[in-house]
């Protein structure tokens, strides 16, 4: 598969303690420099065409939609209700405590499709007990003022000092489909009897579906660093962003049952029996990809350490910044005319502002 790769030109080199921005320290994972030019055509600042939906959040991770109202999780443990302007910090309940290790806390979270009735949703998060940290699947149940956890549908996803994957999104298959990291042990990546670095797959309910591609497992695709965003195509096919090592950050198209090589393969390496991505950053150049969508045959990936949202055109193999300057990215949402987007400078490893962090709204004409 012919890897497409465009960078970007910076001037300097970085030296704090992150990975892509998002995990374990390594020097070159602080130095998003280049070897190719980054078509730039479509780029937005922040000017008057980005409306501000939300502001003060404290280190959002998902946005979900249904009709005009939002739901943010905040990796504290909040979930964040903003409907016709109105700014609601909404308390959750959980069964275990929240974990501290970077980039844990309460991360994915997807409304079922009847919310209005029943008030339920599902949520991924990281949690610490007798046992040791892991990551976990829930169902949350809203009682008008509270979250509370009603149902473990999977536990005990490894987690680790870093690498916790955690998005969560509903496929068109009516299947949940989670991220999960290798907990910064790499070799569990390959092991197909763990859950680390993978996607998983499940039923509603938390049981295996019966046509995963191996047999008793939830395992969907394996040999995956840190995945953080899932979405489809109209046609049902599925991508995902991944963290790299050191750069080779990726956006790969995803198949049942496939080997994304991580940690023998990464970037633009190949092996036989292995997957390269449709996209990646290279080795110069770092994105830290997050949350990603699709519209019109193009995908939108919101970039931590790159600090912007991405498009990627699946028709031209090419890929721009369409929205920047406002920091680290965590994650995007399209409805038919807007893209939403927030931020995390918030999260100790950006440069916060007054009011951050922020959701952003931005028509999707003015990025065309």
């Amino acid at each position: 598969m012919l890897v497409k790769v465009l960078g970007f030109s910076l001037l300097f080199i970085f030296f704090v303690t992150a990975c892509n921005g998002d995990g374990q320290p390594n020097s070159m994972e602080e130095q998003p420099g280049s070897s190719a030019e980054l078509e730039n055509k479509n780029e937005l600042d922040s000017s008057d065409e980005q409306e501000i939906i939300a502001e003060n959040l404290d280190v959002p991770w998902a946005i979900e939609k249904i009709d005009d109202t939002f739901y943010l999780t905040e990796r504290p443990g909040d979930i964040v209700k903003i409907e016709n302007g109105q700014v609601e910090r909404q308390n959750v309940e959980l069964e275990k405590e929240l974990a501290t290790a970077a980039e844990a806390g309460l991360l994915g979270f997807v409304l079922v499709q009847d919310f209005s009735e029943s008030h339920l949703a599902y949520a991924y998060y990281t949690y610490e007990d007798e046992q040791g940290q892991f990551n976990r699947i829930v169902t949350l149940q809203f009682n008008g003022e509270t979250w509370k956890e009603e149902e473990v549908l999977l536990d005990q996803i490894p987690s680790g000092a870093y690498h916790h994957g955690g998005r969560l999104k509903m496929g068109p298959d009516d299947k949940l489909y989670a991220t999960a990291g290798d907990a910064s042990d790499p070799e569990i990546a390959q092991e197909v009897d763990s859950l680390g670095g993978k996607i998983l797959r499940m039923n509603l309910d938390g049981s295996i579906p019966e046509d995963n591609p191996f047999e008793d497992s939830y395992v969907y695709s394996y040999g995956h660093r840190n995945p953080q965003g899932l979405t489809w195509a109209d046609d049902g096919t599925l991508y995902a962003s991944e963290h790299g090592n050191s750069a080779n950050d990726e956006v790969n198209q995803i198949e049942a049952g496939e080997n994304y090589g991580w940690p023998i393969i990464e970037g633009e390496q190949e092996q036989e029996g292995m997957i390269t991505p449709l996209f990646t950053s290279a080795a110069d150049t770092t994105w830290a990809p997050s949350g990603i969508d699709y519209y019109d045959e193009r995908l939108y990936v919101a970039a931590l350490r790159g600090t912007a949202v991405l498009e990627f055109n699946l028709e031209t193999d090419e890929y721009s910044e369409v929205i920047s300057d406002l920091g680290r990215v965590r994650d995007v949402l399209i409805d038919e005319e807007n893209i939403y987007v927030i931020t995390n400078n918030t999260d100790g490893r950006g440069n916060s502002k007054e009011a951050d962090d922020i959701l952003y709204k931005v028509p999707l004409e003015n990025l065309n």
